[in-house]
């Protein structure tokens, strides 16, 4: 008795059972129809094994440790635009604003926030101050934020930011003696410090040595920088202090990016730039150590006679 031969079934795909698919998946080999068909090196593969596929590849990088993405918007930077921009509108309505967030020497020691708080404020009188901050931020955040990545970018800013602070700190002198009202206002102990150049500074200088890392031209910013360290010994009320604490700090912070770049290094990049805050950190505990501690006492008293530091 002869049996009936056996019924040919067609192929079907896998996530489509109501579409026949005759092409198969040049990877598992699976049916797959139109919809779910993706081209490959050969032939074509099915929507899963590409998603599969996805999940094994290595994220590009920068040779800085930063990932490659199709959004190079700067984020951080334009974060940093928008906050220093509100931050100077308040200014703007209310001057309290400025005595709030600018950086006093003499007031460092006991109210700390102020070495970064006044990286965002500007001279609330003077527009240019803010506008060329800012340009000189979009110029360098555009090109060195998709480089290092956002996280690397905003701790570059910020530790540079503190670095100026901190050169404005260590190259002020406490009033002279004796100490009365007149010697603290005329000392560069409760001149205020604010703007984002020490920063901006510090973006100049870490161009400047991840160019040099890369084999790159950096003329246009070596033009820059000559011209501003000639404006901040020519033109009074500009804080070449800072310009200079922000540059050698940023290029620290680069010269440790660079050694620290090689894949079999970079686990040491994070404590190496903490080294850095750290060593800035001391030059400014160094910096009030050195003051009398009687006199550093005194001198925050008249600091409150005159207004400073009164919140």
């Amino acid at each position: 008795m002869s049996e009936p031969a056996p019924v040919q079934t067609e192929p079907v795909c896998p996530r489509h059972p109501d579409r026949v698919a005759y092409v198969r998946c040049q990877r598992c080999g699976r049916p797959t129809c139109p919809e779910c068909q993706r081209p490959a090196a050969v032939g074509i593969q099915c929507v899963d094994c590409v998603r599969e596929g996805q999940k094994s590849m290595r994220t590009p990088r920068t040779q800085f440790g930063a990932k490659v993405t199709s959004d190079g918007r700067p984020v951080v930077t334009i974060s940093i635009i928008v906050i220093c921009a509100a931050v100077w509108l308040l200014q703007r309505a209310s001057s309290q604003v400025t005595l709030e967030v600018a950086f006093y020497p003499v007031l460092g020691a006991s109210q700390p926030w102020r070495f970064l708080t006044s990286a965002f404020a500007h001279s609330p009188g003077q527009p240019m101050h803010i506008l060329f901050n800012m340009y000189a931020l979009w110029v360098c955040g555009q090109y060195l934020e998709p480089m290092l990545g956002r996280l690397r970018f905003a701790v570059l800013y910020l530790v540079s930011a503190f670095g100026g602070s901190v050169g404005y700190l260590l190259l002020s002198s406490p009033p002279a003696q004796p100490l009365t009202q007149e010697s603290f206002n005329n000392s560069s102990w409760a001149t205020s410090m604010v703007g984002a150049s020490g920063a901006v500074f510090g973006l100049f200088g870490a161009l400047l040595v991840l160019n040099r890392h890369l084999g790159r031209s950096s003329g246009p910013i070596l033009g820059v920088l000559a011209i501003n360290a000639v404006l901040g010994f020519v033109f009074p009320g500009i804080a070449w202090q800072a310009h200079l604490g922000g540059l050698l700090t940023g290029t620290a912070l680069a010269a440790v990016m660079t050694v620290t770049a090689p894949q079999s290094r970079r686990r040491l990049q994070l404590p190496a730039l903490a080294a850095v805050l750290l060593l800035v950190a001391v030059a400014a505990i160094a910096k009030y150590a050195l003051v009398d501690n009687s006199m550093l006492g005194s001198v925050m008293t008249l600091a409150s006679v005159v207004g400073l530091g009164s919140s």
